[in-house]
């Protein structure tokens, strides 16, 4: 599949975190951790950019919203909690649904979250990767050789380094330099 969403279960409750791990794994989810406590969670996002957790309102150690604050910006929560307690609640990256659980509303709405991730996954893997000075500078170099040598514009000769680098399957800028040495010597 090559994306992954990290899926965590955090109730106070071992019963409660139990019964919703299963519920998500009998529907197909792959969860990462079923914890009780915010700093459970902490302690197993901590080397990840992004997750779903599926927790309740509160916990032994802190609030939804305080586990919120302490983890990247790429984590979603599914808050689920008694109505009462959804109604103070609005905070970016969580989506809150009311107690007592409905099952196929709960699996929805992770199947809709864990999609949303993939995608931006995704979405960061297709950015391209930004050169460094250093490799900006070796292209450069390499252009201006290829116009000046061979009369092109700047034009031609970007794009003659890009047709060699995709026909040999070398990188740009190992390509650029590997033209930039055939003309040194």
């Amino acid at each position: 599949m090559g994306s992954l969403v990290h899926i965590f279960v955090l109730f106070p409750k071992q019963e409660q975190t139990r019964s919703i791990r299963n519920l998500l794994v009998r529907n197909g989810f792959e969860v990462t951790a079923a914890c009780v406590t915010g700093s459970q969670i902490m302690q197993r996002a901590e080397s990840l950019e992004d997750g779903l957790i599926v927790c309740g309102y509160k916990f032994a150690d802190m609030v939804c919203s305080e586990l919120r604050e302490y983890l990247p910006d790429g984590f979603r929560m599914i808050v689920l909690a008694p109505q009462a307690s959804l109604e103070f609640l609005d905070i970016r990256g969580m989506e809150y649904l009311p107690m007592p659980l409905k099952p196929p509303l709960l699996m929805e709405k992770v199947r809709e979250m864990s999609d949303a991730l993939i995608n931006a996954q995704k979405k960061k893997q297709q950015r391209p990767r930004q050169r460094t000075r250093e490799e900006l500078e070796i292209i450069e170099e390499t252009k201006k050789l290829l116009m000046k040598n061979n009369r092109i514009s700047e034009q031609e000769a970007h794009e003659y380094i890009q047709c060699r680098s995709m026909n040999s399957g070398v990188g740009l800028i190992e390509m650029a330099k590997m033209i930039r040495d055939s003309y040194r010597y």
